[in-house]
């Protein structure tokens, strides 16, 4: 079934009318915690991987 293309640009402008978006606060403080979870993940594998190098070096006693 094929559709007018006036028709489904009226359609998609109607469903786009229904989005709710969000603030600028909303948008600029989501964003934050994106990146302070980031840098959380980033810190703590990297701790985890020189722990796990560390244990690994005392096991098979490579320097």
């Amino acid at each position: 079934m094929t559709k007018n293309p006036i028709e489904f640009a009226r359609e998609v402008r109607a469903e786009v009318a229904k989005v709710t978006w969000p603030t600028r606060r909303e948008t600029l403080i989501t964003t934050s915690m994106v990146f302070i979870f980031v840098v959380i993940a980033a810190v703590f594998f990297l701790v985890a991987d020189k722990i796990i190098g560390f244990v690994i070096k005392l096991l098979l006693g490579v320097s």
